[in-house]
């Protein structure tokens, strides 16, 4: 079976620079996706019309990629989270490999830099059902290696952010206290 990855992301030549009130809308959709476009219009300081034809610009230039549902793990018996580093023996990207993808228990799968080729991010009902996985990976063609890190406690765990980072407090408070300055 033959696995599409050039397009994931659809084609961006008609997006426009996003304006405040995008990155607002957006902010305001990823903490939650069900308000109705009054509520997120009042939110934004936009009718609900007004911010009903944004949504559908930014879903239909590619911004919105889909609207889903976070499920918790734990409450579909995937106690286990882990990220699994994969070596090949050439270029992770074929479809023998991105098949992987089929295994339920596959959330991610990049292409990376550095020392492995493949970086998956899984989910199982506990060490024996990811040990069976990694089974079924390394039984991949082309597949010479797997690490496990298995995570103990997750901190922050969220979709893609809208806003940019202006600053960094934390560094900006340790400048001024050793006396450096961030400007060249």
């Amino acid at each position: 079976m033959a696995v599409k990855t050039d397009d994931v992301h659809p084609n961006t030549a008609s997006r426009q620079p996003l304006d405040r009130l995008d990155r607002k809308i957006l902010s305001t959709l990823v903490e939650d996706a069900t308000q109705s476009y009054a509520e997120l219009g009042r939110k934004v300081g936009l009718s609900a019309p007004a911010v009903h034809e944004r949504v559908k610009r930014l879903k239909r230039t590619g911004v919105i990629r889909k609207i889903a549902a976070l499920i918790d793990g734990e409450a579909v018996d995937k106690n286990l989270l882990a990220f699994v580093h994969v070596d090949t023996s050439g270029w992770g990207k074929t479809p023998e490999l991105l098949a992987v993808a089929e295994h339920p228990e596959v959330e991610e799968i990049h292409t990376v830099a550095g020392d492995t080729c493949l970086l998956l991010k899984v989910r199982a009902r506990d060490a024996r059902a990811l040990e069976g996985l990694l089974a079924r990976i390394y039984s991949a063609p082309g597949v010479i290696a797997t690490r496990s890190y298995v995570v103990l406690s997750t901190y922050l765990e969220r979709p893609p952010q809208p806003a940019h980072s202006v600053s960094w407090p934390v560094l900006e408070k340790w400048q001024a206290n050793a006396g450096v300055s961030s400007q060249p």
